[in-house]
């Protein structure tokens, strides 16, 4: 019985990883829709964090109101740091990086990020290498094949890839598609990776937060209201016309919505319950999908090309995502192991 009830709460637990993906990769169709519509960026982040903590504000009041401990000025000082790092930084490069590049490579930089964590814990001695372990020599093999197949999804395009299959291509024919010299791309590419390091620093962060602050809900919605806060004066000292500011029953209203509630609500709420299940090895086991996803959606969409040398690239980098998790979990899995001979000793 006990082990139906465990394969149950897998099930239960994958499918909702495969619909965090799902919801991710709407996003970022919806986000190259709203800017090929002529929609400022600025006010796009700004919209989004507003309608997320317009939705997360409430929900974590009602989940964690009988639980929630006394917020001091150290951790909202931290949250509003985290907010800066994971929400106005990184929405502001990922946008600028997906509007000049495609959803296909903007999600395939996303694998990067536990491994640029990596990198980050390790700089900051929050990690220690192990070079001498099988589990250090995957991490930072997992790291390299990162690097390299950024570079080569960067700088390799190679011939297109033909598909055979029917496709909406709203972006056809339009002013957004005109913005594919390799310059710009290359700009893009940066700007994507850049969102990439932003989220690794804001992973870091809110771990330590989480260590003073223990409630998810309650943290990702102090973090989506300083970033909602910080978006809103940066797009108001940037654009003054409050014509840009108007949202009417369009793809702008949708996608600020979808944004908000959607990608930074419930993927946020989902990812969180699934990481205090079963760990955030496990969640992260699954980003590789939201790649399969977006490109899907990209082709059959906006009519983007697919070449060979981004899937080179993102097959590259999902390897490498693979090998550094698997060194994660093997080094997880020697803690475990240790930690009940240390607590005999005592």
């Amino acid at each position: 019985m006990k082990r139906e009830n465990n394969q149950v709460e897998v099930l239960k637990l994958t499918l909702a990883i495969i619909l965090i993906q799902f919801l991710s990769a709407g996003i970022y169709v919806l986000y190259k829709l709203c800017a090929n519509d002529g929609m400022n960026l600025n006010i796009m982040v700004a919209y989004r964090f507003i309608f997320a903590a317009a939705f997360m504000l409430p929900l974590a009041f009602f989940l964690e109101r009988s639980e929630r401990s006394k917020l001091s000025w150290k951790v909202v000082f931290e949250s509003f740091v985290s907010g800066l790092l994971g929400g106005t930084l990184g929405q502001q490069f990922s946008l600028r990086g997906l509007a000049l590049t495609s959803a296909s490579f903007a999600t395939a930089t996303a694998n990067l990020i536990p491994t640029m964590t990596f990198v980050l814990a390790i700089s900051f001695r929050l990690e220690i290498l192990g070079w001498n372990k099988a589990a250090g020599k995957a991490k930072v093999g997992g790291t390299l094949m990162g690097v390299i197949g950024t570079m080569i999804l960067t700088f390799l395009k190679g011939p297109d890839i033909k598909f055979w299959i029917p496709h909406i291509g709203f972006l056809e024919n339009s002013r957004h598609s005109a913005v594919n010299s390799h310059q710009f791309q290359i700009l893009g590419a940066f700007l994507a990776v850049a969102a990439s390091l932003m989220y690794s620093l804001y992973l870091i962060l809110q771990t330590k937060i989480t260590q003073r602050y223990p409630h998810p809900y309650s943290s990702i919605a102090l973090m989506n209201t300083m970033a909602a806060i910080q978006s809103t004066v940066f797009a108001l000292s940037m654009e003054r016309d409050w014509n840009q500011w108007k949202l009417g029953w369009n793809i702008r209203l949708l996608t600020v919505v979808y944004g908000g509630v959607a990608a930074s609500g419930l993927v946020f709420a989902l990812g969180a319950w699934c990481i205090q299940k079963r760990g955030p090895i496990f969640v992260s086991a699954f980003n590789p999908l939201l790649l399969i996803i977006a490109t899907i959606a990209e082709i059959l969409v906006l009519a983007e090309k697919l070449h060979v040398g981004s899937v080179i690239g993102a097959l590259i980098i999902v390897c490498g995502l693979y090998a550094v998790l698997w060194g994660k979990k093997k080094e997880t899995e020697k803690i475990n192991q240790l930690l009940p001979n240390r607590s005999s000793e005592y």
